[in-house]
């Protein structure tokens, strides 16, 4: 079995920068795509970007320029490099395989006010 623990989030000012990480254990699908994803409260749960097995990205138009996702195979980890974050990025985070082939993890809380 896979698990993915989020960490990294936290609350921040509009403008500022967070960096989001994804540790994976046990027996990954190395070529399997991995993605972020954010639910937001009342909102659906919605893929923000992703990244392919040969490092292909991906990401939504609301995130595109701002956010970079990046995978470390050796550790089994894939990270979301969160810029000029607004408040509309406030939500829950989460990685999980694209398509979704693990358990959903906890998350983390990225909260954006001033």
């Amino acid at each position: 079995q896979v698990q993915l623990v989020e960490s990294g989030g936290g609350l921040v000012q509009p403008g500022e920068s967070l960096r989001l990480s994804c540790a994976a254990s046990g027996s990954i699908f190395s070529f399997v795509a991995m993605g972020w994803y954010r639910q937001a409260p009342g909102k659906q749960r919605e893929l923000v970007a992703r990244i392919t097995s040969i490092g292909v990205t991906n990401y939504a138009d609301s995130v595109k320029g701002r956010f970079t996702i990046s995978r470390d195979d050796t550790k089994k980890t894939v990270y979301l490099q969160m810029n000029s974050l607004k408040p509309e990025d406030t939500a829950v985070y989460y990685c999980n395989g694209d398509p979704l082939v693990y358990t959903w993890g906890q998350g983390t809380q990225v909260t954006v006010s001033s």
